[in-house]
């Protein structure tokens, strides 16, 4: 029988680390418009079955940005249907004031993401929806909720991909106290460029194109 496989995609910390990767290196720019099913898909091994992408993120305040990210996740849903979910938390504005002149600026807090995946990871547990679990993060508040799994349901395995450019020690440590290691994307660019996505992706009822911004200069 194949292992079910789900894949739990830190939205803000993918999206971040490619961006830190592009300042680096331009070509990482190229890899902002890709079939994230796709892209899970290659990490595949033989027995696995991809069950699902879930995709945790924020709609961002700025109506640019908001705009790029939706055309990003609509036509990856409009590719992968079921096999693809959205779970959304929400930006916040968070005051921050500073310690010398005392000014107090605003800056968006994106907030419930690291819960939602910790309560879905659980869950897909206790419910017995997977076999697999990979968790495509650097954020060391994701290591609760993999001791509780590694502890109460020792059957199911966990694999850690730290998206390009993040790196999280305290991740790592874990998976090595359990004969593990994280995955480093980075070092995975040919799996990005096979789950690039055509400039416009339709059904031919609805389409999404790549946002101007994002395109190869």
């Amino acid at each position: 029988m194949e292992q079910r496989v789900t894949f739990y995609i830190d939205g803000f910390n993918f999206y971040y680390g490619l961006r830190r990767a592009r300042h680096r290196e331009q070509k990482w720019g190229n890899y902002y418009w890709i079939d994230m099913v796709k892209l899970c898909g290659g990490f595949l091994g033989e027995g696995q079955k991809l069950d699902k992408v879930i995709y945790f993120t924020a709609s961002p305040l700025n109506p640019e940005k908001s705009s790029r990210q939706s055309a990003f996740l609509n036509a990856n849903k409009l590719i992968n249907g079921d096999r693809f979910e959205i779970v959304r938390g929400k930006y916040l504005d968070k005051q921050i004031q500073c310690p010398n002149c005392h000014y107090a600026i605003s800056r968006p807090e994106e907030k419930k993401t690291d819960v939602n995946i910790s309560v879905r990871m659980i869950a897909d547990c206790v419910l017995n929806s997977t076999d697999t679990l990979v968790l495509v993060s650097a954020d060391s508040d994701l290591v609760p909720p993999l001791e509780f799994i590694q502890k109460n349901y020792p059957d199911k395995r966990i694999k850690v991909y730290f998206p390009p450019s993040n790196l999280s020690s305290d991740l790592k440590d874990n998976l090595i106290h359990h004969s593990s290691k994280p995955i480093l994307m980075i070092k995975n660019e040919r799996r990005f460029i096979d789950a690039i996505m055509p400039d416009i992706v339709t059904d031919g009822n609805k389409s999404y194109e790549i946002p101007e911004k994002w395109k190869s200069k």
